[in-house]
């Protein structure tokens, strides 16, 4: 009989490595922390993705239907592995509620954790009610509750959208560019120009990393067809008067002091490794990088492994990713110990 495929993680790239696996009638072990499968795009309230525009609750709740109505998909919710041993095509994984899963491969997909703004306490989060996160705005407009600030529910006619905030900033030992953000606070931006079309929506940045196809949909279309405004500028902190916020800073292209008031100011907060990457790294004895991701293996020798032979990692797991990339990697990933449990199965035959 063949081993399960054990898979760590029920976000986007568990769910399409799970789909992929169960599609050739492979079972799949799917283990996930949380009480709901779905990852980031279900569990903090994602609103339209990029770039497809689809509702998360509607593109990222069909994969999670599609899997749970999967006969070759066993689902643990609230759980997580404590234990792992063995070799490839016959690992062992004791899940912390006491269950022995034997396993020919394994698949971390255990995505990332969202930086948190409280370490950078100069822009204004928790001092301010009115100093939001993207993922906030994100729960607003996927809730239909509306954009308002919080502290007294107004709508807001003025909003600033601060770029970087948890990415590529060495003064809080976050060097690396988070990949999305720019799009994604493009695309915040719209939904509440879309929504407010009186609101005035400003975006302070140092670069616009829209990359590829996103640079017109996103970057341009936002200032040509929107009106967005882009500030390129340094911002120094976020207070308040009083009545309002204020954003001040250096205007970096005419090298001048700026202060201008806002309702409202959102963080694009970036992506972090997830917190539980060192208990995982012990777990299974695989090598993390430099800045705490899961390390992966050379991909010109083989897709989606990691420093232990049999276990392999999807997803933004590695670091930051998009949704729909991290998907890909879940099917690469499934392809992968797919090989693995074949192999495992082919020997015992013999």
């Amino acid at each position: 009989m063949t081993q399960p495929v054990l898979i760590v993680g029920g976000g986007p790239a568990g769910l399409s490595a799970a789909q992929a696996l169960a599609e050739v009638g492979q079972p799949v072990e799917l283990v996930e922390k949380a009480e709901q499968l779905g990852g980031a795009p279900i569990l903090s309230g994602y609103a339209r993705l990029v770039p497809s525009g689809e509702w998360a609750k509607d593109a990222i709740g069909g994969m999670v239907e599609r899997v749970e109505k999967q006969k070759n998909i066993t689902v643990h919710l609230n759980e997580t592995v404590t234990k792992f041993s063995g070799t490839p095509g016959d690992f062992t994984a004791e899940l912390a509620g006491g269950k022995k899963i034997n396993a020919g491969a394994a698949i971390l997909a255990t995505g990332f954790t969202h930086f948190d703004s409280v370490n950078k306490p100069e822009w204004g989060f928790g001092a301010y009610p009115d100093v939001v996160t993207t993922t906030q705005v994100e729960q607003m407009l996927s809730s239909r509750s509306g954009i308002k600030c919080p502290s007294d529910g107004r709508e807001p006619e003025r909003v600033a959208i601060l770029l970087c905030v948890g990415s590529r900033d060495r003064q809080i030992g976050r060097t690396w560019c988070s990949k999305i953000c720019c799009t994604v606070s493009a695309n915040i931006a719209m939904e509440i120009r879309e929504e407010l079309p009186n609101c005035n929506v400003y975006i302070y940045y140092m670069d616009i990393r829209t990359f590829g196809l996103y640079e017109d949909k996103y970057y341009w279309d936002s200032q040509e067809k929107h009106r967005v405004k882009y500030i390129k500028a340094r911002i120094a902190e976020v207070t308040s008067d009083g009545k309002r916020l204020i954003v001040k800073g250096e205007d970096t292209l005419v090298k001048r002091p700026i202060t201008i008031p806002f309702d409202m100011v959102v963080h694009a907060i970036g992506m972090d490794p997830n917190v539980d990457n060192m208990t995982l790294s012990a777990i299974f004895d695989i090598a993390l990088q430099q800045h705490g991701y899961i390390d992966k293996a050379s991909s010109y020798s083989g897709m989606s492994g990691t420093s232990r032979d049999g276990v392999f990692v999807a997803g933004a797991a590695t670091g930051p990713e998009t949704i729909d990339d991290s998907i890909a990697q879940g099917r690469s990933a499934a392809m992968s110990a797919l090989t693995i449990c074949q192999s495992a199965k082919l020997e015992a035959a013999e």
